[in-house]
């Protein structure tokens, strides 16, 4: 008897395609709320320290929803670990207008951190078990798309009203909360439980150094970045319209820079193209943070430049270190890769702040280039004191987000 497996494929298209709009609305909301937030706090009079604390905060929060996310989709459910997650950040969203204190959004960065953590675990879960070898690169590529794409959108929201009146987080907190729309109406297929991967720390390291370096690294210049590049912009003079138009340019380098770059990683050794781009970033950070670039056009240029290298990196790092990574361990690198990531957003906000203090907006590219330089020349005394490390067969290079541990929960045994 032969079945029919169009309905099974209508299935799993309809199921991708609702978990991508569910995505795109709750990554729009997103990228509102993540360029309001210190923006509004810089005219609240927040110094660039205490706006610095609040990043930390935010990925500091997120590091915790990593752990907490997969325990709670096995205890409830994808639908409703969105549907809590959601709903829960929606409340989040109002309440910070309704009290301007820093400890009060402190405490709320950190519980929205938590929520976005677990939403983004059951997304990329969802698409995981909906995708197989011989799609998950096309699915996951579509993915990233609709990130990139979403997340200027929601940056470019900003223009839509006052930075200083409270309409634009009402508007945060309808579109988040629209998100959970599509997949509670949608009949879809629930996805297979989260399987558990231990976290082994000691042992990440001695399979990739550069991946585990790295990641910690890129994670401390890409928390600090996005956390104080709207008040460097800001504070640089320049107009809300123009601050937006800045970060939607840094997100669109780095979508259009991520093939071409990992195309050219996966022809030759990728500590080559991490060294090198690495080594680009702070050039390219330098020039937007101190030199004279005319307003307009070549500012987005630069700055798109700037997202085109700094964006791939975590990317190029976790492929670099499974590269070396027995298949087996694949989730769990992934996994303690991405932890290591969060471990460095959550200090560079801060660590940056330190060097914008006394009204140097452009400290925030001596962070990043400092941060990087060092990177490069990691890269570099490795690739001279191990140049022929044996690794396995070579995987192709997929953009990655930098989301949720690789959809699975982590259990931090054996980390003495």
């Amino acid at each position: 008897m032969i079945h029919d497996s169009k309905p099974h494929l209508n299935a799993s298209i309809r199921s991708i395609v609702t978990v991508m709009i569910c995505a795109g609305l709750l990554l729009a909301g997103n990228g509102l709320f993540q360029t309001l937030m210190p923006l509004r706090a810089d005219q609240e009079g927040y110094s660039t320290t205490l706006i610095g604390l609040l990043g930390t905060a935010y990925f500091g929060g997120f590091a915790i929803g990593c752990f907490f996310g997969p325990r709670l989709i096995m205890s409830v459910g994808h639908v409703r670990s969105f549907a809590g997650a959601a709903a829960s950040l929606t409340v989040l969203c109002l309440a910070f207008p309704i009290f301007i204190d820093p400890y009060f959004w402190g405490i709320l960065r950190v519980l929205t951190g938590v929520c976005l953590a677990a939403l983004f675990i059951v997304v990329e879960s969802w698409l995981n078990d909906r995708s197989s070898n011989a799609n998950r690169g096309r699915i996951l590529s579509a993915y990233i798309i609709v990130t990139n794409l979403t997340t200027m959108a929601g940056q470019l929201m900003v223009n839509l009203y006052s930075t200083r009146e409270n309409m634009l987080f009402m508007i945060v907190a309808m579109v988040i909360c629209f998100s959970i729309v599509p997949l509670a109406l949608t009949p879809t297929a629930t996805p297979k439980p989260i399987p558990s991967a231990k976290l082994d720390l000691k042992g990440l390291f001695k399979i990739s150094p550069v991946g585990a370096v790295g990641c910690l690294l890129v994670g401390a210049v890409e928390g600090a970045f996005w956390s104080l590049a709207p008040v460097f912009a800001q504070e640089r003079g320049m107009a809300i319209a123009d601050v937006t138009l800045l970060m939607a340019a840094f997100v669109l380098g780095g979508a259009i820079s991520q093939w071409p770059l990992g195309w050219a990683s996966d022809k030759m050794d990728r500590r080559y193209v991490i060294a090198s781009i690495a080594f680009g970033t702070v050039i390219t950070g330098l020039i937007i943070g101190f030199a004279d670039v005319p307003a307009g056009w070549p500012t987005y240029v630069i700055a798109m430049l700037h997202g085109g290298l700094m964006v791939p990196l975590y990317a190029m790092c976790l492929s670099h270190a499974n590269d070396h990574a027995p298949n087996e361990r694949m989730v769990e690198i992934s996994g303690g890769l991405l932890l290591a990531y969060s471990v460095g957003a959550t200090a560079g906000p801060l660590a940056a702040a330190v060097f914008m203090e006394g009204d140097n907006p452009g400290g925030l590219f001596v962070f990043i280039a400092a941060v990087l330089l060092a990177l490069a020349l990691f890269v570099t005394y490795r690739l001279f004191s191990a140049p022929l490390t044996e690794r396995g067969e070579k995987v192709d290079f997929i953009p990655v987000p930098k989301t949720s541990p690789s959809v699975y929960s982590l259990e931090t045994d054996d980390l003495e």
